[in-house]
C-alpha cells in the first residue's frame, strides 16, 4: 500500500472543492492508497506542507488546485522521493492540460475523480525544474509584460476567476499601453545576447498563454534544458502581434521572436523588471539567474502523456 497526501487549495478555481474530496479519496483507496487530507492556508504553507510530506516519506502529494498551487507544492518536493500528482481545479491548469487532463468545473463534476483514476496506478517519472533567483518553477519564469499583468491582477477575488481570460487580457493590454519594454543583456551558454523586449520567458513546457499557445512544440520535460523566448517590441501593437503569432503558431518563424535553448542564463537590465514564476508574481529586480535542475522532481503522469518525456520510466 502506498501513502498519499491529498492537499487542496480552498481558494483555487471558481467553486468550492470540499464536497468532492470524499470521492477522490475513495478512488485512491480502491487503487490501494492510504490517504491523508490537508488544506493549504497560503502558498508558503503549501510548500511547507509538501516538504513535510517528503520528510515523512509519503509516496505522493496529490495537489488539488491550479498552476500556482502546483508550483508551490512542487517547490516542497524537489530532490525528494515523494512524487507530485496534479488534480487540476484552478483558474489556469496548463500543467495538467499539457498532459491531457481535464480540469474540474461545474460542467465536469467528475473530472477530479477521473484525474485521480488516471494517476492512481502509474509509475513516478522524473522531470526538470527551473530555478529563478532561488525560486523554483515547473512551467515558466517570465520577465516583462506577462509578469506586469500578473502582478496587476493577483491576488484576485473568486468572482474574477469566472472572467480569468478576459481579465488577464485586459490587464495585459493596459500594461502594454503604458509600458514600452526594456533593454536586456543575457549571458547564456557563453554568449552575450542584447535586445529590447516586451517578454523574456524561460519555458519548461510546450504550452503558454493559459494553454492557448503551443509555444515550444518539441519541448521535453526531462531533457536537462529549457527554452528562453525573447519577444521584442515596445508598443501595444507589438504586444497584440505577439499574441496573434503565439496563438497561430507564427511565432516559430517570426523575426520578432527568438528562441534559445539553455541550461544556465543570467538576465540583466539597467532598469528594474517584474517577474513571475508559474503564473504567480515574484520578486523582481535588475538581475535574474535562471538555471535548470535536471530531473529534480518526481511526478505522477497519465500514461498517455509519457510522450512528453525523452526517457520515460515504465
Amino acid at each position: 500500500m502506498r501513502n498519499g497526501l491529498l492537499l487542496y487549495n480552498p481558494a483555487a478555481g471558481r467553486h468550492s472543492l470540499r464536497r468532492y474530496l470524499r470521492g477522490i479519496v475513495s478512488v485512491l483507496q480502491e487503487a490501494d492508497w492510504r490517504v491523508d487530507v490537508a488544506e493549504t492556508l497560503s502558498g508558503t504553507h503549501a510548500t511547507q506542507t509538501a516538504h513535510q510530506a517528503a520528510q515523512e516519506k509519503y509516496d505522493a502529494v496529490f495537489a488539488i488546485g491550479g498552476d500556482g498551487t502546483v508550483g508551490q507544492v512542487a517547490s516542497g518536493l524537489i530532490h525528494s522521493e515523494t512524487a507530485l500528482a496534479v488534480l487540476p481545479a484552478g483558474t489556469t491548469n496548463v500543467w495538467a492540460l499539457e498532459q491531457g487532463q481535464q480540469p474540474f468545473s461545474w460542467r465536469r463534476p467528475n473530472a477530479l475523480r477521473e484525474s485521480a483514476k488516471a494517476l492512481a496506478r502509474v509509475a513516478p517519472q522524473a522531470v526538470d525544474v527551473g530555478d529563478c533567483n532561488g525560486v523554483p518553477f515547473l512551467l515558466w519564469a517570465g520577465i516583462g509584460l506577462d509578469a506586469r499583468a500578473i502582478r496587476r491582477i493577483e491576488p484576485r477575488p473568486r468572482f474574477f476567476k469566472y472572467l480569468a481570460v478576459p481579465h488577464f487580457f485586459a490587464a495585459t493590454v493596459l500594461e502594454a499601453s503604458l509600458w514600452h519594454g526594456l533593454d536586456l543583456r543575457i549571458h547564456i551558454e557563453g554568449e552575450l545576447v542584447e535586445g529590447h523586449v516586451l517578454v523574456a520567458l524561460a519555458s519548461n513546457i510546450r504550452h503558454y498563454v493559459g494553454g492557448m499557445s503551443l509555444i515550444s512544440p518539441n519541448a521535453f520535460l526531462d531533457d536537462g534544458e529549457m527554452e528562453l523566448w525573447l519577444l521584442s517590441g515596445d508598443s501595444l501593437a507589438d504586444a497584440l502581434r505577439h499574441f496573434y503569432e503565439l496563438i497561430s503558431g507564427k511565432h516559430l518563424t517570426s523575426e520578432q521572436a527568438r528562441c534559445i535553448p539553455f541550461r544556465n542564463a543570467l538576465v540583466e537590465s539597467d532598469a528594474n523588471f517584474s517577474m513571475q514564476a508559474d503564473g504567480d508574481p515574484t520578486f523582481g529586480g535588475r538581475k535574474a539567474r535562471i538555471r535548470v535542475l535536471p530531473r529534480a522532481l518526481k511526478t505522477l503522469m497519465p500514461e498517455n502523456a509519457l510522450y512528453l518525456l525523452k526517457t520515460p520510466q515504465r
